[in-house]
């Protein structure tokens, strides 16, 4: 075991002196209270130490002891329906065992050492197995069946299998026999390095939509499972909201929610409004899925830092299980910040707005941990990020948002002129893009929608508006010719009738496949039903007047997913008010 002196105190950052055997990224215990920290930086027998608790109390002499390994998480059954501080301390139990705030120094397992849980085992002796293949399964809920995984790394044959059918999660399951004919346990844990990749054997394309009910995403511009998108938009312009709609409703298998810096209250509103939410697919609570990350504003800020770290080895874990993952860092700026701050204290050469040098990679290295994956010969998983940026002032050129515009395929820039609006999702259509479009064609095509050539026509109709608009501004809108005064009205039905939807919304707040269809089918009926009338001479004021257009507007709201039939009956009512339009005036 590595050992040194504490020689000086820099905030979160200490260096040690007499550094015998600690190496790059080493976890060790710090004085007699054992507070967390980790080797950022070895040079000659000093080393620089990241303590992720408060450092107040320390002084220069105090020993520190190396744990003979890189900061890691601990993967097994426990993990879901739970929520951890950003180095995998279990709060709930932290809250039972010693109250609300964390004590310096406390310990406790990730995982716990005493619950049994039922496994079933999928091998049987003499079996080849090596990393990531499934030992056996435990029903950690009713929605997610935990596949017991070999650790990457180990390869041999079974040659010892457990006899019981409940296990406390150190009981070895099976044992295998490795190379030179080494035994290894088998447990149902294990631990894994956060800053190190879990391996895989192929890379694969994303091609299926990651559905999430929110149609200016789904339709407009879509994230594929596996895909990786950004959300940057300033303060109030619903950056939270959206995630936590994302967090919710997200067609995946596992939702993991890592709140990075926030405010507390952000986070205690996830922590009470997850329970009593219902799988849209499963009608069970959300949280029999979902896993919550803690890292708030007030936390230790190199917590902050490694709170991104554990996220994502966790969710490569379920990954690697055969799972769809969706993971939503709120906010990778509050990452950055702490990166900065801490390359401060280290005394490195500042590079763009005083970030260091290595954000770049840094980012780069984060979201390329996404993505289509296949684990073993005949099992594919998948990743999908989503990460909120929260530039100063609302403004996109700033480094975190430019160098995270490098690395994602989907870009959902938030507007500020439309949160004043109180338009929500407050996502920009001149903005915004989705690099995922061809792909996801094809599932929407497998449903019999073709919602990709409505969405060409809606890019059209809010392109076209934009334009108008700079003109309304300079002459008004009565100078505009009728035609493209309806082109005003189309691109308003767009916006208010399809584009904004509430969140908060019983019927609203998730919209299936075929009712995002539906709708958008019935806007654009609306607007080539007008441009005939317009064309008999019909006065555009005798269109709008219509109370037709009006529930057009109020149809997500007044619709619900299991009502589609409406749709006929509002067609209907569009082709009854247009027959009494063309009877006046034909």
């Amino acid at each position: 075991m590595g050992e040194a002196i504490l020689k000086r105190i820099e905030g979160p950052i200490i260096v040690s002196k007499e550094t015998r055997d600690l190496e790059m990224n080493e976890e060790v215990r710090i004085g007699e209270e054992g507070l967390v920290g980790e080797v950022i930086r070895i040079t000659g027998d000093e080393a620089m130490i990241q303590v992720y608790e408060d450092t107040t109390g320390l002084k220069p002499g105090i020993k520190i002891f190396g744990m003979n390994k890189p900061l890691s998480v601990e993967l097994g059954p426990g993990l879901i329906s739970n929520t951890f501080d950003g180095i995998q301390r279990p709060l709930t139990v932290i809250k039972e065992k010693q109250g609300i705030f964390i004590k310096r120094g406390f310990q406790v397992p990730s995982l716990s050492r005493d619950k049994k849980w039922e496994v079933d085992i999928k091998v049987k002796k003499g079996d080849a197995v090596s990393s990531n293949s499934i030992i056996g399964e435990v029903e950690e809920t009713s929605l997610v069946k935990h596949r017991i995984l070999v650790p990457p790394g180990i390869t041999g044959k079974v040659i010892e299998l457990g006899k019981a059918s409940s296990y406390k999660i150190e009981d070895t399951i099976c044992v295998v026999e490795g190379k030179e004919g080494k035994k290894i346990g088998i447990k149902l844990f294990h631990s894994w390095p956060v800053r190190k990749k879990r391996p895989f054997l192929e890379r694969l394309s994303p091609q299926e939509i990651m559905f999430t009910g929110q149609r200016v995403i789904d339709t407009v511009f879509p994230i594929a499972k596996g895909g990786v998108a950004a959300i940057p938009g300033g303060f109030g312009t619903g950056k939270t909201v959206t995630q936590h709609s994302l967090a919710k409703w997200a067609d995946a298998d596992i939702i993991i929610y890592i709140g990075c810096g926030e405010r507390g209250n952000e986070m205690a509103q996830v922590l009470e409004e997850f329970p009593k939410l219902k799988d849209p697919r499963s009608g069970k609570t959300i949280m029999e899925r979902t896993i919550l990350i803690a890292n708030t504003s007030n936390m230790p800020v190199t917590a902050r830092e490694s709170s991104i770290y554990t996220g994502i080895t966790i969710a490569e874990y379920f990954r690697d299980m055969g799972y769809d993952v969706a993971l939503m860092a709120d906010s990778t700026s509050r990452w950055a910040e702490a990166m900065r701050e801490i390359s401060g204290r280290m005394e490195e050469m500042p590079a763009e707005k005083g970030f260091p040098a290595y954000l770049s990679s840094r980012l780069a290295e984060f979201y390329e941990r996404g993505g289509r994956v296949k684990v073993e010969k005949d099992r594919v998983g998948s990743v999908s990020i989503v990460g909120a940026v929260s530039p100063p002032g609302g403004d996109f050129t700033e480094p975190v948002t430019s160098h995270t515009k490098r690395f994602i395929g989907t870009f959902w820039a938030l507007d500020r002129e439309l949160a004043n609006s109180r338009h929500y999702p407050a996502i920009s259509w001149t903005e915004s893009y989705s690099g995922y479009l061809d792909r996801v064609s094809v599932w929407w095509e497998s449903k019999g929608l073709s919602i990709m050539g409505l969405r060409k026509k809606l890019m059209e109709v809010l392109l076209e508006d934009s334009h108008l608009r700079e003109i309304v501004r300079l002459v008004g809108e009565g100078a505009l010719p009728e035609m493209e005064r309806l082109t005003l009205r189309k691109a308003e039905l767009i916006k208010e009738g399809f584009l904004q939807q509430n969140a908060l919304s019983q019927v609203d707040a998730y919209c299936f496949p075929e009712k995002q269809y539906r709708m958008l089918k019935m806007i654009f009926e609306f607007g080539e039903g007008a441009e005939g009338l317009l064309g008999m001479g019909v006065p555009l004021f005798k269109i709008e007047e219509l109370p037709v257009f009006s529930e057009i507007k109020r149809m997500g709201e007044e619709i619900g997913n299991e009502d589609l039939d409406k749709f006929d009956e509002l067609s209907s009512k569009i082709e009854k008010e247009f027959d009494g339009l063309r009877k006046e005036y034909g």
